[in-house]
């Protein structure tokens, strides 16, 4: 069951709901992508925003039937922007606003590129089990912190040009220290959008999003 939750105010982030019939026994909360630098708005043309809500489509059917919902967060603006603080805050806003309508139910965070970064730093929220990143964005000096006693499943291709396999592995490695279980999924020849091989990319995903809800 679909249902559109968009606020009107651009100037606030939004969630666009796929909810689950009956008892819900956990939530999905996507976070799509972005730019390194840019102030503009995130309006309902964004590719990267449009690409979330797609997966977050193809995942409602499946994840549905197990008691999962999935939501689609839609950022205020488009850019990382040196720290991030704001896509943060933008995020724990959506994990509140689950808390708030839903419940304290475990939520993983699946992130896209720049929603990945975004993930891995809004792990701490006490709502988040874990992270599915898919060809996130996550330099070398990122940090791990946010993930002490998370899961992390992430995947990668070797042919996205836009961010780093090798990062994302590199990362995984780091994440080991403190999650409470951390993986790499080597795409193969994919790229970054998940366009090429989409319905290994929903997999993966489907794969990553039940593993960290095991014990649920």
């Amino acid at each position: 069951m679909e249902s559109n939750a968009e606020e009107c105010a651009l100037s606030s982030p939004s969630l666009t709901r796929y909810d689950a019939p009956g008892d819900v026994r956990a939530m999905v909360l996507v976070l799509h992508g972005g730019k390194a630098r840019s102030r503009a708005v995130v309006t309902g043309r964004s590719l990267t925003w449009q690409r979330a809500r797609g997966l977050a489509r193809s995942l409602g059917g499946p994840l549905h039937l197990e008691g999962v919902g999935v939501w689609v967060l839609r950022y205020r603006t488009v850019g990382w922007n040196g720290d991030g603080a704001d896509k943060i805050d933008d995020a724990h806003w959506g994990l509140d606003r689950i808390r708030a309508e839903v419940g304290q139910v475990p939520v993983v965070l699946l992130g896209h590129s720049m929603g990945g970064r975004t993930a891995c730093r809004s792990a701490d929220h006490d709502l988040v089990r874990g992270v599915v990143a898919l060809a996130p964005w996550l330099p070398p000096d990122e940090p791990v912190d946010a993930l002490a006693g998370r899961a992390l499943h992430a995947a990668h291709g070797r042919r996205d040009h836009i961010t780093r396999a090798r990062d994302t592995a590199a990362y995984v490695e780091r994440a080991r220290d403190v999650a409470r279980e951390s993986s790499f999924t080597d795409m193969g020849d994919r790229g970054h959008y998940l366009l090429r091989g989409a319905g290994a990319w929903n997999a993966v995903t489907l794969d990553g999003v039940r593993r960290v809800l095991a014990d649920v």
